[in-house]
């Protein structure tokens, strides 16, 4: 059957719940091996003052009702599979529920599922539904009681959010637990666990002095890989403290790690649920990078407790709220704790990879939508990494003092409510003083706004002005943002100019700044730190680039300069090979290149390794009207083995010069070294030269820690040549020495996943056949199949194979776990990039997804949509 137009949900509307939830008393009898697990659910119900009096109407989905009771008698109701109806209920009742739920067939991952250690619940965003009948909104706010039963000896962990009341043995081999939630919460924050599990334990002394009982729960045998998320977790409690004041409310903080899990974690209160990849960590199975996300995703977790829990969003429209909020919030937290200049950079080359492509495809919507068909759909880039992005922006406008006395004045206001963007926006309105009603256009608009901007150097006044010229075509009126522009002048010999330094508020379609006192053509070095998400279009000389890129005293603009020269060549090179013409490599760009390998010492390693990494495919084809992806990457190559060539003494001597010299630990500063020797390795097997291959695979073999690992393996992936019997090797081991280790193995399908190797798609094909890999396991799928989806070349192959091997897992994947299919699909968001041959494959291969019978919304959502595109 073909799937129903699904329904759309618009902002516009919204209306407050009919009725209000004040406790929530919920029972879980576990029967264990398939025998599915019976929920009686007690609710306070009371009927909304600001509603006109109706039916109570509660949500569900794949639940088996056995009774429903309304003060302890048996009512008529009427079910859909969605939806279950009383007619008549007091203004003040007891409902009584109980449902049975089988979450050992479970494969969406969403409510209450199975995984090999034992039962897991994921809420966000509708998921509870899953589990019992609800108001399932997160408007609707209330306490819980969660009592659980379980076969003990399968299951000796009960878990659930809050505190724990009691517990105790029952027949037969079974036990229970009683936990309760003193904090009102929507029901996407609830979470139930029962498991066999280990436990790390330590406490965290409050600021107040209030100690809080911590807890990391991970599978048998992983307790060794918990330190490190622990002491993260420790960091940011007490970062929140000193940065926003903020200090943890709970008597008992705890984090569950699963292996099946559809997203990274999630901050359900005071009981945590993470995906395993953001909680296990040890050197020699956890790369440098694993250990900041570590960080940052427990940072972020934890950082929710306030910015999410205590303040919620009213409706999912408001989801940037609590997302954008608290990505900020990781950003400064991962910032002050490893390396400020080079976390800016990652952050926005990560922005225009991800999320500029969003703004520019079928997915494009406001930082706060104005509708949705699916909400799962839209916990994307432009709700996470630009909402923080608009976040960062009001604090740019007002300053940091101003922005911590916004956060305060915003929870005085809305602790314990559910709210809205406008909520926060005004706290920060009232704090400071400033008026945001321009600035409201951020949350509104779709699309990424370009900024053209013209320097005009008037000798006889000694004035130089800027003029900004502001468009965003995806907007849907001409009305002007609110963007805060840093900029500062420089000689062209690279001095800063005295008193050049400030910020731009461009509020016009069209605005001029004047600088005074300007004795000679000046080089403007715009955006400064990023400070909007826009696509900023001045036309630097190559020469004034390499100026900015040598003396530029902003890490972010230095680094910048550095991409726009790069992007520069690379996409002149596309032009001419896609012309049948050789590229033209200018010297000026090895010498500058040359330079910051020489400023090491003083530029620091971390940002000489970005810097020298070049802007990836995805980025430079949204500079492209039309994209010839084999061109594009060719041209890329072309300049990497170029910088090779011509730079091969200076890669080959900083690879020995920064040769580990201490036992391994992931800080910050080694953390530099070994990025910038590996991006040196990386340059070396572009010769491919049996030296350089052998250097990889002492370099994989030798290593104590997995980033050096992993680095040398992924060199050798990218080999070309058809006989690499020294790639075939590092393969081989790696995963015979790993394959017990289940986020590594992860390491060995993305690698095969991501190499630039003609023969990519084949060895994808074939590991979905591996025993590694397993089509119900989220991290897997990402990891193989998503990741072949955004290798840019082989992905959008000319003969559409790449294409048809996506819809084919789309479609396999589609009603097993819809979120996860969905997501895949989302790998044809710019199809209409490309050439006519390419999008004749495409929109085969989209089409044959969408007349798929029975398709589920998730993926006809985002299908529907990328075949609307314009």
């Amino acid at each position: 059957m073909k799937t129903d137009p699904p329904q759309t949900i618009y902002l516009k509307d919204y209306t407050p719940p009919a009725f209000l939830v004040d406790t929530v008393d919920l029972d879980f009898v576990i029967a264990g091996g398939g025998g599915g697990t019976t929920v009686t659910a007690t609710l306070a119900l009371r009927r909304n003052p600001a509603r006109p009096a109706q039916a109570l109407v509660l949500d569900g989905d794949e639940l088996e009702t056995l009774s429903v009771a309304v003060d302890g008698q048996k009512v008529p109701f009427s079910a859909t599979p969605t939806t279950l109806t009383i007619a008549d209920v007091p203004d003040a009742f007891t409902l009584t529920t109980v449902v049975r739920i089988d979450p050992d067939a479970n494969t969406r991952l969403s409510g209450l599922y199975r995984s090999k250690d034992g039962y897991f619940t994921q809420c966000e965003a509708q998921g509870f539904r899953r589990i019992t009948w609800f108001l399932d909104r997160p408007d609707v706010m209330a306490t819980y009681t969660v009592t659980l039963h379980a076969d003990k000896a399968a299951f000796p962990v009960l878990l659930a959010n809050g505190n724990p009341l009691a517990a105790g043995d029952e027949a037969d081999g079974r036990h229970w637990a009683t936990w309760a939630d003193p904090f009102r919460k929507p029901a996407y924050l609830f979470a139930v666990v029962a498991g066999r599990l280990d436990v790390l334990r330590d406490t965290f002394r409050t600021a107040s002095g209030r100690d809080v009982q911590l807890a990391i729960y991970v599978e048998p045998g992983k307790l060794d890989q918990c330190p490190h998320a622990m002491a993260a977790l420790k960091k940011s409690m007490r970062w929140d403290e000193e940065r926003f004041g903020l200090e943890c409310d709970l008597d008992h903080y705890m984090i569950v790690a699963v292996g099946d899990f559809n997203m990274g974690a999630m901050e359900n209160k005071g009981l945590n649920i993470f995906n395993t990849k953001y909680v296990l960590a040890r050197s020699d199975v956890a790369t440098d990078v694993d250990f900041e996300n570590i960080d940052r995703v427990v940072a972020h977790e934890y950082f929710h407790n306030w910015t999410g829990n205590r303040v919620t969003c009213r409706d999912w429209f408001q989801l940037s709220l609590k997302e954008g909020l608290t990505v900020f919030r990781d950003q400064e937290f991962g910032a002050d704790l490893h390396n400020r200049q080079t976390a800016r950079i990652r952050e926005v080359r990560g922005l225009r990879a991800g999320q500029f492509p969003e703004d520019a495809g079928p997915m494009s919507h406001p930082v706060r939508p104005s509708s949705f068909v699916e909400i799962n759909n839209f916990y994307t880039a432009t709700v996470y990494e630009k909402g923080a992005e608009v976040v960062r922006m009001i604090q740019t406008l007002i300053g940091h003092a101003a922005f911590r006395a916004g956060m305060d004045e915003y929870f005085r206001r809305h602790d314990g409510q559910a709210v809205t963007c406008e909520d926060f926006v005004a706290a920060m309105a009232a704090a400071s003083g400033f008026d945001f009603t321009q600035f409201m256009r951020w949350y509104e608009q779709p699309g990424t706004p370009q900024v053209a901007v013209d320097g005009h150097f008037d000798a006889e006044s000694a004035t130089y002005t800027l003029t900004c010229t502001q468009s965003n075509r995806r907007a849907t009126d001409d009305a002007p943002y609110l963007i805060p522009i840093r900029v500062a002048l420089f000689t062209a010999e690279g001095a800063a100019i005295a008193g050049s330094e400030r910020t731009l508020l461009l509020t016009a379609l069209t605005q001029s700044f004047v600088f005074n006192d300007i004795a000679a053509e000046p080089i403007p070095s715009l955006l400064r730190d990023f400070s909007a998400p826009v696509i900023l279009d001045f036309d630097y000389s190559a020469e004034q680039l390499t100026v900015l890129l040598a003396n530029e005293s902003d890490p972010f603009n230095a680094w910048e300069a550095g991409q726009r020269l790069t992007s520069t060549l690379i996409l002149d090179a596309t032009a001419a090979l896609a012309a049948g013409r050789a590229p033209v490599w200018p010297s000026g760009f090895v010498d500058a290149a040359r330079r910051l390998l020489q400023t090491q010492a003083e530029r620091g390693a971390a940002f000489v390794a970005e810097a020298l990494t070049l802007p990836g495919e995805a980025t430079l084809a949204e500079m492209l009207d039309v994209v010839d992806p084999d061109a594009l990457h060719a041209a890329r190559n072309a300049l990497r083995r170029h910088l090779a060539e011509q730079l091969e003494s200076e890669f080959a001597g900083l690879y020995v010069a920064l040769a580990p010299n201490q036992p391994y630990a992931p800080t910050s500063a080694q953390a530099g070294r070994r990025a910038l020797r590996n991006v040196c390795l990386g340059y070396l097997l572009e010769l491919d030269t049996p030296a350089t291959r052998q250097l990889a695979l002492n370099q994989f073999r030798d290593a104590d820690n997995m980033t050096d690992q992993f680095a040398a393996l992924a060199a050798l992936a990218n080999v070309n040549a058809a006989d690499c019997p020294e790639r075939d090797s590092a393969l081989a081991d790696f995963h015979a020495r790993w394959q017990d280790e289940a986020l590594v193995v992860d390491k060995w399908l993305a690698v095969q996943a991501t190499s630039r190797r003609p023969d990519t798609l084949a060895t994808v094909r074939t590991l979905t056949a591996h025993p590694a890999f397993d089509i119900g396991n989220p991290n897997k799928i990402y990891a193989l199949i998503r990741s072949f989806g955004a290798n840019h070349a082989r992905f959008n192959a000319a003969d559409g194979s790449g294409y048809a091997f996506i819809a084919d897992r789309v479609l396999e994947l589609h009603d097993r776990n819809p979120q996860v299919a969905s997501r895949l699909a989302r790998c044809f968001d710019r199809w209409k990039k490309f050439d006519a041959g390419r999008q004749a494959h495409a929109r085969a291969a989209l089409e044959r997804i969408r007349n798929h019978d029975g398709l589920s919304r998730d993926v006809l959502e985002i299908v529907a949509r990328a075949l609307a595109s314009a």
